[in-house]
């Protein structure tokens, strides 16, 4: 016979692995789809140039966050 108590674990460990799973499957769908439009939010930037350190600075920061994404993100989907 089991030890008491070890259903009531295994019960709590698959809720928290189940958890652990949907948390992981919404983060990387998030960034997934962040790093597919952020270029977009991006190209207006480019277009009006870079001159302005402002500019350039909100370029790079979004360009960080795009890459930052587009590696929490690559496995999406992928079987």
């Amino acid at each position: 016979m089991p030890p008491a108590g070890t259903d009531g674990d295994h019960q709590a460990e698959s809720a928290t692995n189940s958890a652990r799973n949907v948390l992981k499957g919404s983060t990387q769908f998030l960034c997934f789809w962040t790093a597919v439009a952020l270029p977009f939010v991006y190209l207006p930037l480019l277009a009006q140039g870079l001159g302005d350190p402002r500019a350039t600075l909100i370029f790079l920061g979004l360009l960080g966050i795009n890459i930052l994404t587009l590696y929490i993100g690559h496995d999406y989907k992928r079987r």
